[in-house]
């Protein structure tokens, strides 16, 4: 139960992270990569593959 609690975190953390990337796409283009970790890490974490 406990990693299912940790999973779900996960994908909200993705699904924040993603929402950030499309607003910095939408309003300042030029540094949206700095959000790509957040977003790249989170969905591995909630896929468990890390």
């Amino acid at each position: 139960m406990n990693e299912t609690k940790s999973s779900s975190a996960n994908w909200i953390y993705f699904i924040l992270s993603a929402i950030g990337i499309i607003l910095m796409l939408v309003y300042v283009r030029e540094f949206f990569w700095m959000s790509l970790p957040f977003v790249v890490t989170f969905f591995a974490k909630a896929l468990k593959i890390m």
